[in-house]
């Protein structure tokens, strides 16, 4: 039964949780592999001051989206947030909590960490200003892989930047991981399966309730993305990327770490809700240098922006009272339902195709979506329950291929 155009209109008119999400764009070294819009710098040579000034500055402007809306979930990332001096960090996240009308019983704050900016002193700063779960970039647990990632720390410096954080009180952390890692020289093979399985192990013996585990993607534009394009890195194969993924996830299991997003793993409770946010296809304000947001309208569309990712001109910018954009695309329900498709389908939970395509007033199930749905159906790629829509786990490493078989 399609909704009538006044209940769509109801329900969408009752938007939900909302996350925010802070940029914080240095780090010490800018990873061969890294995407994101991050600078090398000294922490001495980083105005910590002046940027959370402009921070403030910005949300000031950007205040009135949270009005209204429940703050679920605040999300430092970057870069490398955990280089931030914890008291300008804490500025932010106070104003933030302060701006909105309405909290969440338990407000998730998270920042992300490299085991070089992290000790238990740290830890302890960033718990007393108000964070309660940091995300470390473990990354690996071998000496030569760390080194072919561009990584500054030693695996030894990787396991103790989780026992400080969980050390200092932190009530919730994650370890991160990155598999499928190619040979780092010609002579040498890359990470097996069984290698990746260790480092899930190790990992998780640390205490940490959340695990993320990354096959390394080779993205355009990164320094691994053009030695790639010449033919010039080793790049892991197929096979063996995918047994990696299987032995990690054997791995985690068994030390009762539940599988419940593609690479994401948690004890039952301790989820990434801040991602899940995103999976779910919630609204993000985003806050910093080259942020990405998404704001939703009643109708249905939703706006999309991102900030200048120049720290400079987004700084001076932001304390004129007219934070800089440098993109914004508008996006219609038809586009916001592909995405919740695609996102959704990521989940062990998957996606309630009905009630998403309901709140955004598109239909669920037009007839090409049917027969691609169908044809995913017979082939035990796809399991469809009443509306809701899942992947069988071991369609998983196929699940952005089938989920744009369903746009």
């Amino acid at each position: 039964m399609e909704p009538t155009s006044e209940t769509s209109t109801s329900l969408r008119a009752e938007r939900g949780p909302i996350g925010v999400y802070v940029h914080f764009p240095w780090c010490l070294k800018k990873c061969p592999y890294c995407d994101f819009v991050s600078f090398a710098e000294d922490r001495a040579r980083i105005d910590h001051e002046g940027y959370a000034d402009a921070v403030l500055a910005e949300l000031a402007h950007r205040a009135p989206a949270l009005q209204g809306r429940e703050l679920a979930t605040i999300f430092f990332g970057g870069g490398t947030p955990s280089l931030w001096d914890p008291a300008h960090l804490g500025r932010v996240l106070a104003a933030v909590l302060e701006s909105a009308s309405r909290k969440a019983p338990e407000i998730e704050v998270t920042v992300e960490c490299n085991p070089t900016s992290l000790d238990e002193e740290r830890a302890r700063a960033l718990r007393a200003v108000g964070v309660n779960r940091l995300s470390v970039g473990v990354q690996g647990l071998d000496a030569g892989r760390l080194s072919f990632l561009g990584r500054l720390h030693t695996p030894e410096g990787g396991i103790d930047a989780l026992h400080a954080a969980l050390r200092a009180g932190i009530p919730r952390v994650s370890g991160d991981l990155i598999y499928g890692v190619g040979g780092a020289q010609p002579a040498k093979a890359g990470q097996t399966p069984d290698e990746a399985a260790d480092d899930a192990r190790r990992v998780v013996e640390t205490g940490v309730t959340h695990v993320s585990a990354y096959s390394l993607t080779i993205e355009p534009g990164t320094q691994f993305g053009e030695l790639a394009r010449r033919g010039r890195l080793p790049i892991a194969p197929d096979d063996s990327v995918a047994g990696a993924f299987f032995a990690v996830e054997e791995a985690l299991g068994s030390a009762g770490l539940e599988h419940y997003e593609i690479s994401n793993y948690a004890r039952p409770g301790d989820e990434a809700r801040h991602n899940l946010g995103y999976w779910r296809g919630d609204d993000y304000l985003a806050l910093g240098c080259a942020a990405y947001g998404t704001l939703s309208s009643n109708d249905g569309s939703a706006m999309r922006y991102r900030n200048t990712p120049d720290p400079r001109r987004y700084a001076e910018a932001a304390r004129a009272g007219s934070p800089l954009v440098s993109s914004e695309e508008q996006l219609d329900p038809e586009t916001r339902l592909r995405e919740r498709i695609m996102l959704g389908l990521r989940l062990r939970e998957g996606l309630d195709l009905d009630a998403a395509a309901e709140s955004l007033g598109v239909t669920a199930w037009t007839d090409p979506r049917r027969r691609a749905a169908d044809r995913l159906v017979a082939s035990g790629r796809l399991e469809i329950d009443g509306g809701r829509l899942r992947l069988p786990k071991r369609a998983w490493i196929f699940a952005d291929g089938i989920a744009a078989s369903l746009f």
